[in-house]
C-alpha cells in the first residue's frame, strides 16, 4: 500500500513537470525555475498538496506555493482555485517545518485584502501556536509575521484582543528579531483607537520600561517610542487622559504614565540620535 502511494505521489510530481526546451522534464516543486507558475500549474500543485501524505513533498509544494503567492496575480488565482483552506489546513501539522512553510505561504497570500477574509479563521490557531510554541522558533516568527500582515488594516485586529498580554510577554522574553516582529504587530494595533484600551489595560511586566533605555538597539527603541506616541495620540483624540481610566496596577497604562517612564523620556531628550529625540513623548505634568 505505502509504496504504491509513494509511486503515485512521485508520478504526481513528475506530471507537475514540464518538458523544457532541451526536452528534459522539470519538477515544479524544486524551485529552480524563474518564471511564474500559471493557473493550471498552481491547480496541480494544490491537488498534490491535498492528496499526498509525504512530508517532503508537502513541504516542497508549500514552499513553491508560498513563492508563487509573492505575486499579486497568483494571490487571486490561488484563492479562486480554493487554495487557501488547503494551505491553511497544513498549519495544524505536527511537523514544525510544514507548519512554518504553511504560515509563510498564508503570510504571502494575506497581502491580498480579500484573501484576509478567508485567512482570518486561522488567527486563533496561529495565536495559540505563537504563544505556546518554543520561543524564537521559526514557527513563532512565521506566525508573528502573518499576524502582522493580518493587522495592517483595522478589520481583523479585534481577533487579537485576548492575546495582548501574551504579545507583551513574548516582546520581553524573545530575542532581537522576535522583539522587532512583535513591535511591528503592536504598532499596527496602536494606531487603532478601538484597540487603545485593550493595550493600556494589558498586564505588562515592569521590565518593559528597560526598552526605553538609551543603549537599546535603535530598531527596537524607535518602535517602542512610536508605540507610546501612537497610544498617547489615540488617548488624546478620545479625550481620555482627563478622566482616570479604569486601569489596574501592573497595566501598561501605569508603566507608560508613571514617574519612571517620565524620567526615561527626559533622559532620551539627550540621546545622540536625532530620530530618537524626535520620537520622545513628554507628558505635561498636571
Amino acid at each position: 500500500g505505502r509504496s504504491a502511494v509513494t509511486r503515485r505521489n512521485q508520478a504526481c510530481v513528475l506530471q507537475l513537470g514540464r518538458v523544457t526546451a532541451s526536452g528534459e522534464k522539470e519538477d515544479l516543486t524544486n524551485g529552480s525555475y524563474d518564471d511564474v507558475l500559471n493557473a493550471e500549474q498552481l491547480q496541480k500543485l494544490l491537488y498534490l498538496l491535498e492528496s499526498t501524505e509525504d512530508p517532503v513533498i508537502i513541504e516542497r509544494a508549500l514552499v513553491t506555493l508560498g513563492n508563487s503567492a509573492a505575486f499579486s496575480a497568483n494571490q487571486v488565482i490561488i484563492r479562486e482555485l480554493g487554495g487557501i483552506p488547503i494551505v491553511g489546513s497544513k498549519i495544524n501539522s505536527p511537523n514544525h517545518s510544514i507548519k512554518e512553510k504553511a504560515l509563510n505561504a498564508l503570510n504571502n497570500l494575506s497581502v491580498n485584502v480579500e484573501n484576509q477574509i478567508k485567512i482570518k479563521i486561522y488567527i486563533n490557531q496561529v495565536c495559540e501556536d505563537v504563544f505556546s510554541g518554543p520561543l524564537n522558533s521559526a514557527v513563532q516568527l512565521a506566525g508573528l509575521r502573518l499576524l502582522t500582515n493580518m493587522t495592517v488594516t483595522n478589520d481583523h485586529q479585534h481577533l487579537l484582543s485576548s492575546y495582548i498580554t501574551d504579545l507583551f510577554h513574548v516582546l520581553l522574553t524573545g530575542h532581537g528579531p522576535t522583539k522587532v516582529q512583535v513591535l511591528k504587530l503592536l504598532l499596527n494595533l496602536s494606531e487603532n483607537p478601538a484597540m487603545t484600551e485593550g493595550l493600556l489595560g494589558a498586564q505588562v511586566d515592569s521590565s518593559f520600561l528597560s526598552l526605553y533605555d538609551g543603549h537599546v538597539a535603535k530598531e527596537i527603541l524607535l518602535r517602542v517610542l512610536t508605540l507610546f506616541q501612537n497610544i498617547n495620540n489615540c488617548l488624546q483624540k478620545e479625550g481620555r487622559l482627563a478622566v482616570q481610566p479604569p486601569f489596574t496596577k501592573g497595566s501598561l497604562f501605569f508603566l507608560l504614565y508613571g514617574e519612571e517612564c517620565a524620567q526615561k523620556m527626559r533622559a532620551l531628550l539627550y540621546h545622540p540620535d536625532a530620530e530618537v529625540k524626535e520620537k520622545v513623548t513628554i507628558i505635561p505634568e498636571s
